[in-house]
């Protein structure tokens, strides 16, 4: 599956799901923000104003911002005031004496003075303010990634140093800038939005056009969501990730769709990274966790050490294990890593233990990574345990990898002939390509749900 088809089934999903409220947009923002990016950018939001500041576009209206605010549009608005015993500018005869006579009877001191005033309060402005204010919290977000070497950042903004310097001075010290109020949370309106947008001076038409751009990124309009994903939230190269996310999504609706049910979203804050329950005659619990650690979960390689008697190859690692820990006075925990996507785990009432379905996914097509995902694929079984308890096999029951659909592999798309899913019945995990998984998913869950 090419990486435009990818796009566009990711790009489906992330309207379907996230932009309706329902999918943990931290988790999302997780796996789609680069590995460089540090917590912050966990907050999908500012994912979002990270990608949207790095748009040409953005850039190119900061490198003409301080010529354009030589010329502000401004309004000259009629100040009244109550003065007593004073006159400070022209006095108002009308307003004076209904003011005498409704509220100061009989004192003749009291006059309403008007003074013109200039004001920089006007729509254009604030929707302008607005937008200078989103681009400058974001740069200073992101400052430490536009002076170092992150090429997905430095690509648009290196060199720009003195660009970044000068937007600090126009927020900080511009007089024009300063003297436009801030914009409260529900600003700019769509009125204040298309007064900029009407407005003869290109600065307000621009600010309009971007403050739109962002808005649709925002309300998950297709088209932006495809932008950010193939453009600049995810680093170039970063195909891996744009699979995993299809796969994982391919999982939610699949399951939808057996159930016909609405899965209930949820990212929780333990080490568990729940992204979907599945309420039903049996519960399911979909997890997405690269991490080594789980509530319950683990995938320990390590032979027993209380064990008498090891095996030669078991002896190896307890020994290398020691080793290492003398060496780097550090104690030393072997696991294998975590499937790169998925944990299903099939909740049982209680009588019969959980299910599990545990999902490898490698982007490629090349034969040693594949077969190198198999035996990943089979560690993960062989070694799952839940509170301590190997899951599948024991001394005497050596299936240590389950029913033969407890391990799922998925891989891109393979242009020579490979073994379909019937004519895999029997081996211990299954394998799908990517175009294969829309249709073959549901023969996989269906063997265990």
């Amino acid at each position: 599956m090419r990486k435009t088809e990818l796009l566009e089934r990711l790009t489906e999903d992330i309207f379907a799901y996230v932009m309706r409220g329902s999918f943990p947009e931290r988790e999302l923002a997780r796996s789609l923000k680069p590995e460089q990016l540090d917590d912050r950018f966990e907050e999908y939001e500012l994912l979002l104003d990270l990608h949207f500041i790095l748009q040409d576009d953005v850039v190119e209206f900061v490198r003409r911002l301080p010529e354009h605010l030589r010329s502000l549009r401004t309004e000259t608005r009629t100040v009244s005031r109550t003065r007593h015993g004073t006159v400070d500018g022209r006095i108002n005869w009308g307003a004076t004496v209904k003011q005498r006579y409704s509220q100061h009877p009989h004192d003749n001191s009291i006059f309403v003075c008007d003074n013109r005033s200039e004001t920089y309060d006007i729509p254009e402005n604030i929707v302008l303010k607005k937008l200078i204010s989103i681009i400058y919290r974001t740069i200073q977000e992101a400052e430490m990634y536009l002076v170092d070497d992150y090429d997905w950042v430095s690509e648009t903004w290196r060199g720009n140093e003195e660009l970044v310097d000068e937007l600090q001075r126009i927020v900080e010290r511009n007089v024009h800038v300063r003297r436009i109020r801030e914009p409260d949370s529900y600003e700019p309106t769509e009125r204040m939005v298309t007064a900029a947008a009407d407005s003869r001076h290109d600065v307000y038409r621009s600010a309009a056009d971007l403050i739109r751009s962002r808005e649709r990124l925002f309300d998950g309009q297709k088209d932006e969501i495809r932008g950010l994903l193939q453009e600049t939230a995810i680093a170039p190269d970063d195909e891996d990730t744009l699979f995993e996310l299809f796969v994982l999504f391919s999982f939610v609706g699949t399951i939808e769709e057996l159930r016909d049910t609405e899965p209930t979203f949820q990212t929780i804050s333990t080490n568990r990274q729940q992204i979907a329950k599945f309420e039903g005659e049996n519960e399911l619990v979909l997890y997405h966790d690269t991490s080594a650690q789980d509530q319950n979960l683990s995938f320990v390689a390590m032979p027993d050490e209380e064990k008498e008697n090891h095996s030669r190859s078991d002896k190896v690692q307890l020994v290398a294990q020691d080793i290492a820990g003398d060496y780097f006075d550090k104690e030393y925990q072997n696991h294998t890593g975590r499937p790169d996507v998925i944990v299903l785990e099939i909740v049982s009432d209680g009588e019969e233990p959980n299910e599990y379905l545990i999902t490898e996914v490698k982007n490629s097509t090349n034969e040693d990574t594949i077969r190198r995902g198999i035996k990943e694929t089979l560690e993960y079984l062989a070694f799952l345990r839940v509170n301590e308890n190997y899951v599948f096999g024991t001394e005497r029951d050596e299936e240590y990898f389950g029913s033969g659909w407890n391990g799922l592999l998925v891989v891109q798309d393979i242009e020579d002939d490979t073994a379909s899913l019937d004519a895999q019945d029997g081996n211990e995990i299954a394998i799908l390509q990517a175009s294969e998984l829309e249709d073959q998913l549901t023969t996989v869950l269906r063997h265990l749900i």
